[in-house]
């Protein structure tokens, strides 16, 4: 990674307290969903664990920061419509025109603010699980290509 640590965002989408049943009663720890951005097309999402909230959400960022991912931005929108899928969650991202701003709900609107998208209409398909939500939006950000990517691999000049 050639990005400083300092230059991303961090968002909490979600935490979770989650119990173990033991001899003596639960034990709790919390499981955090983090969204990492900086801004400028570069995304990444995880998921820390931890018996307390703070170090979940440091373990967390710290995995979103390691799989990051890249994809192209332009005018502030992204360059076609896609669909992304995972689980049972599926996401379709459309470009918008400028002025139209970020209309997405929960982990979407997370994902794409901190990757720096400014107009786009969106709509979340089949599961409500935001853990599933926000790696089906990294899936379709993953999935976008520029025209000249796509001639390229035609091989078309």
């Amino acid at each position: 990674m050639n990005s400083e640590p300092g230059d991303f965002k961090e968002s909490v989408v979600l935490i979770n307290r989650v119990a173990k049943v033991v001899k003596g009663g639960k034990r709790f720890s919390f499981s955090t969903l983090v969204v990492v951005g900086n801004g400028k097309g570069r995304v990444g999402a995880a998921l820390g664990k931890a018996k307390e909230i703070q170090s979940s959400i440091q373990k967390a960022a710290m995995l979103a920061k390691k799989h990051c991912i890249s994809f192209p931005l332009m005018n502030g929108t992204i360059p076609h419509e896609v669909i992304g899928r995972f689980g049972a969650g599926r996401v379709w991202l459309k470009p918008a025109a400028p002025g139209t701003g970020v209309v997405a709900g929960g982990g979407i609107r997370s994902v794409l603010q901190s990757a720096g998208v400014r107009d786009i209409l969106t709509k979340s398909l089949g599961s409500a699980n935001a853990f599933n939500v926000v790696y089906a939006t990294m899936e379709a950000l993953k999935n976008l290509r520029t025209k000249e990517q796509v001639s390229q691999i035609r091989g078309k000049s």
